[in-house]
């Protein structure tokens, strides 16, 4: 499990903005800070690392003074600087489908630069290896203590089989499985995306999440939520909404370039109708890039009939 110290605390959690691609709202890490030391929920992508030295600085702290780091999953944009923050000694804990793809992200990278192509470095910097020597793959339900700090591990896949959410205290810091909520608005959003999105799954990381009953979630995308249950919900009846939309038109035929944009628009208008605005959109759709979530959606009911349901459309 790697290092660990004894006790319990409640920390004090800093939200740090990570100005993704010039916005504000989309992307978030967290800094704890317990009795004995500071740690991180969540990396950001390696192209924001900058912006994370300068949020740890404004609290005097450096990377190299961080006890640990947590990341939910391995996704780049939220676990992208994780090597790096692993290079200057910190040790990273992880879900154990995870650990591998930081010690060695090359399949990682070459899976997203499928999606991504020329826009991987502007978007998501470089993405280096994390020494095997600090990552620690922690199972469902173990406990991390550091920092004067337990931070508990929830197994929560639907959004990606390697998807943990870290409960400390009274909180819970949900990843992707909470889905996508800007501050402000009342959508959240569900980023459906490949090669793993699994509706049932998700449904059950849903209900268990409100089974802990916490007085809060912490969102990647991004920030508090003090209504989890209700927030939960709005989650679940949106999973049904999206999910629907694409099969409906998956089964009247419709061809997959078409798809994507209906789908796009779709999720366009559904923003709109919250009374956001153009900005608001812009960020909703930097953290949550809408068209990923049609083959998300596609390879899941591929795997659902049997069926390549994405190759079946392109």
């Amino acid at each position: 499990m790697g290092p660990t110290e004894g006790g319990i605390a409640d920390p004090t959690i800093h939200v740090l903005d990570l100005g993704y691609q010039g916005l504000t709202d989309a992307i978030a890490a967290f800094l704890l800070e317990g009795p004995r030391g500071a740690v991180l929920v969540e990396t950001g992508p390696a192209s924001t690392f900058p912006a994370l030295e300068r949020g740890l600085a404004a609290f005097g702290l450096r990377i190299e003074d961080l006890a640990a780091a947590f990341v939910t999953h391995i996704h780049l944009d939220h676990a992208g600087a994780a090597g790096a923050i692993a290079q200057r000694g910190v040790p990273v804990y992880v879900h154990p489908r995870g650990a591998r793809h930081l010690v060695n992200p090359a399949r990682l990278l070459a899976s997203a630069g499928k999606i991504y192509g020329d826009r991987m470095g502007p978007l998501w910097g470089e993405t280096v290896p994390a020494p095997a020597s600090k990552v620690f793959p922690v199972p469902d339900e173990a406990v991390v203590a550091v920092a004067g700090l337990e931070l508990r591990a929830i197994d929560t896949p639907g959004h990606a089989r390697h998807h943990h959410a870290w409960r400390v205290g009274d909180t819970i810091f949900a990843g992707d499985v909470a889905g996508v909520r800007l501050p402000g608005s009342r959508l959240v959003a569900v980023p459906a995306v490949p090669p793993e999105f699994d509706p049932p799954a998700w449904l059950a990381s849903i209900a268990r999440l409100r089974a802990e009953a916490p007085a809060r979630l912490m969102l990647t995308h991004f920030g508090a939520v003090t209504a989890p249950i209700e927030h939960g919900e709005r989650l679940a009846e949106e999973l049904d909404v999206v999910v629907s939309f694409v099969t409906r038109a998956h089964e009247e035929g419709v061809e997959r370039a078409a798809l994507v944009a209906d789908y796009v628009e779709f999720c366009r208008a559904r923003v709109r109708a919250t009374g956001a605005t153009p900005a608001e959109l812009a960020r909703y759709e930097a953290a949550n890039p809408f068209a990923m979530s049609v083959d998300g959606i596609l390879g899941w009911l591929g795997r659902a009939t049997g069926k390549d349901a994405a190759a079946e459309r392109t």
